[in-house]
């Protein structure tokens, strides 16, 4: 059963012409992402660690990010690209977060939709990846990474669900999915993941 909602507006057709014409470093930024991805599953284990329902869920993701660093980090290697000295601030996360709600509960639920949206635009961009390779290696290996994203994607919106209402769940994605595609059309196109 599909848990999360599809994203309102698709990447536009610059954003991949950007990252095929510069793929070392949107390998980079993609690295960065996973390493992100990692610790902010296991973030959610450090703040809410009273959620138990969600745990093994958060632990299994967190695991699943870093085998993917690992996997970008190997390709990096066997092509002679160099991790970058420091992560970036990824615009797109903070113009995210800067719409959760403040409230304790009300902010849990935001960040997991956060979640589940921002996978959920990490899987349809590692689609259009793996359809612009032209090496067989990267087409499967995003391949790969476009069916576990949007995995992510379902697991997010149902951690909500342990703890929120069909309609309070999907009532704020439908919000989410809004917003996130008003601040994806306005970010500056560049080869990175977001």
């Amino acid at each position: 059963m599909k848990l999360n909602i599809d994203i309102a507006c698709p990447s536009k057709p610059e954003w991949i012409a950007a990252v095929m014409d510069d793929f070392d470093a949107f390998l980079q930024d993609h690295a960065d992402c996973e390493r992100k991805a990692s610790a902010m599953a296991m973030s959610f284990v450090a703040k809410y660690p009273n959620r138990t329902e969600i745990i093994p869920d958060l632990i299994d993701t967190a695991i699943e990010e870093l085998e993917h660093f690992q996997q970008v980090y190997q390709l990096m290697q066997n092509r002679g690209i160099e991790l970058s000295h420091s992560i970036g601030e990824d615009l797109y996360v903070k113009a995210l977060i800067k719409k959760c709600h403040s409230g304790r509960t009300e902010r849990f639920l935001d960040r997991l939709l956060i979640a589940s949206v921002v996978e959920t635009r990490g899987a349809e961009r590692f689609r259009l990846v793996s359809e612009a390779q032209k090496e067989p290696e990267l087409h499967r290996f995003y391949k790969i990474l476009w069916a576990s994203e949007a995995k992510h994607g379902h697991i997010f919106a149902k951690m909500a669900l342990n703890y929120f209402s069909e309609e309070e769940v999907y009532s704020r994605l439908n919000w989410w999915i809004e917003q996130e595609a008003m601040i994806i059309d306005q970010l500056a196109i560049r080869p990175a993941l977001h």
